[in-house]
Formats: structure tokens, C-alpha cells, sequence
């Protein structure tokens, strides 16, 4: 493979590397390697490898699910386009495998778990928007949905102690300096790409943009802010669909909250870049304007950016 490819250090530290650029990991415990005298695996067992390897190469194919869709569709494409080599090569060449094992630790079990109500003036009578069981908690860590989990571990009761197979995904990345880092985001396609100060691709990820009735500001607009763990001011004045009888209102922060674990704000007044309390939604539903990706996707991008990055919406 081309050295803009993936590279990979057989070790239980891992190096993946696009365009240049190093981003490792280290495994919770060494993993099997692949080996080309395998036999064929279930196709189910191929889509998981597939999505793994992209959200390791930081071309996130948004909730890991093993089935494929057309976010896995549209990063296999971005993943090609940036490396100009074949997806499935790639999965051929990983030296882990796509699951390891982790140890429910009780610090996970511990919580706090929380049931989360639907009304928005029930939300903010809340301390906190927490996740509302271990195992959603659990897939969010490791990318994944909750039925994955469940179908990985077919036997698992999800308590103390307990060895479960989680995806082996990557590690969110490290903060950055962001210094050139860009941001462009696509109506057509529903995805956000990062270039750095040298055009190359250094995370890619899909998005919901929005609806007819709150459309995506097609132009151009700059990082303001960036806040991890955001409380949320309700506004139903700005909502189309918000009950009337709601009332401005301040919600807890979370990652169940409106707008996930993450808020970047931009030159748009009331609009930004966030996180999600539902992850299958991304890339599939429509929102209300802003862009939306998945929370482990929010906090990765906003590890690699700076404020004033340039952000451009397209059509």
C-alpha cells in the first residue's frame, strides 16, 4: 500500500496513518492478527470489520452497528477517495481484530443511569442528562449500538467484573494545536470532513444538516466557541414544533441532553456543530438546523480543531 494508506505497527500499540499523520492507540490486550489462510468470515462478521477499520482510520462510519448502510457507504467512498487505495484491502491488512475483550469495571456500573423524559420542561428539572442504562453508556464508549452490544454478548448480564466483546474501535485523538484545520460540511452527502493546513482529510464523519423547514446555512462561518459538557438554554421560540406551553428553560448538561457531550459555536447566531442523545439518528433524520453528529464523533472533532477555524456549509 502507498504510504498515504494505512499503515500499521503490529504490536498492542497500533498506528493507523492517513495523509502523514500518526494517531495510536494502545489495546486493552493483545489481539489476534489477521491471516490471509482464514477462511471467509460471515458477511455480518466482514460489514463489522469494515466498520471498524474506518472508524480507526478516523473515516467514522457513524453508530457501528455490523450491518452497513449508507453511512458506511459514504465513508468507504471518502475513505478511497483520500487514500486512493480499496477499502477492503484495508481490512484485509489489519493486524487486530475487529472485537476485544473489556472488563465491566464497577466504576461503568456505577452509573449514574437515569431515566430521561421526552418533555423538554421535564428534562430541565433534572440535575443531570446521564445515560439511562450501562449498556447504552457501554455502546456510546465503543461506538456502537446498543443491539450490537447485545448481539456480541448473547449471554451477558452487563455487571462488575463481567468480560464482554466490544468493537476495538480507536481512541478519541488527542487534543490538537487545530492551527489550519477546516471544516466543510455537505447538504448532499450529510457528512463533515476535516482537512488540515496541507488539503489532506484527517476525520471524516456522517452528519444530520437539517430540514426543509430549518435548512443548513449554505455559506461560510467560523468556530466561536468550543464547550465540552454543555448546559443547554431552551428557547421554544425557536423551534417550529416546540409545545406552547413551554417556557424558556436551562438544561442540565449530558450526554442525553439536546445537544450531546459536545457544542461548537459558530458566527451564526444560535447555530452550531454538537453531539446527539441518539446516535442511529445520525445521517438518517432530519434536525432542527444545526449539525449533528454522534457524540464520540463531536468530541473527536472538536479535539482537532481551534476556535476561528473556517467552517463551510455546502449544498
Amino acid at each position: 500500500m502507498s504510504s498515504r494508506s494505512l499503515v500499521i505497527a503490529a504490536s498492542t500499540a497500533v498506528l493507523f496513518t492517513i495523509h502523514g499523520i500518526g494517531m495510536p492507540i494502545a489495546a486493552q490486550k493483545p489481539v489476534a492478527k489477521s491471516s490471509s489462510t482464514q477462511k471467509p468470515a460471515a458477511k455480518g462478521a466482514d460489514m463489522l470489520a469494515m466498520q471498524v477499520m474506518l472508524d480507526r482510520a478516523r473515516f467514522s462510519p457513524g453508530e457501528i452497528d455490523g450491518r452497513g448502510g449508507a453511512n458506511t457507504k459514504r465513508a468507504i467512498d471518502a475513505f478511497e477517495k483520500a487514500t486512493g487505495g480499496p477499502a477492503a484491502a484495508a481490512v484485509a491488512a489489519m493486524d487486530v481484530a475487529a472485537t476485544m475483550a473489556y472488563t465491566i469495571t464497577a466504576e461503568d456500573a456505577a452509573g449514574p443511569f437515569t431515566p430521561v423524559p421526552a418533555d423538554m420542561m421535564e428534562k430541565s428539572k433534572l440535575k443531570q442528562l446521564s445515560y439511562t442504562s450501562l449498556v447504552e453508556a457501554l455502546a456510546e464508549r465503543f461506538h456502537a449500538s446498543p443491539s450490537l452490544l447485545k448481539r456480541l454478548n448473547p449471554t451477558a448480564k452487563f455487571t462488575t467484573g463481567e468480560a464482554i466483546q466490544v468493537p476495538n474501535v480507536m481512541a478519541a485523538p488527542e487534543a490538537a494545536s487545530g492551527a489550519g484545520v477546516t471544516i466543510a460540511v455537505s447538504k448532499r452527502t450529510s457528512t463533515l470532513t476535516l482537512t488540515d493546513s496541507a488539503g489532506a482529510v484527517i476525520y471524516h464523519a456522517p452528519v444530520t444538516t437539517g430540514s426543509a423547514r430549518d435548512p443548513l446555512p449554505i455559506g461560510e462561518w467560523t468556530v466561536t466557541a468550543i464547550v465540552r459538557n454543555p448546559t443547554y438554554n431552551y428557547n421554544p421560540d425557536l423551534f417550529w414544533d416546540a409545545d406552547p406551553s413551554h417556557a424558556k428553560a436551562k438544561l442540565p448538561p449530558g450526554p442525553n441532553g439536546p445537544v450531546g457531550q459536545v457544542w461548537i459555536d459558530l458566527s451564526k447566531p444560535h447555530y452550531g456543530i454538537h453531539g446527539t442523545p441518539e446516535p442511529s439518528t445520525v445521517g438518517h433524520t432530519s434536525s432542527h438546523g444545526c449539525v449533528r453528529l454522534t457524540n464520540w464523533d463531536a468530541n473527536a472533532v472538536a479535539a482537532l480543531i481551534g476556535k476561528g477555524a473556517k467552517v463551510t456549509f455546502t449544498e
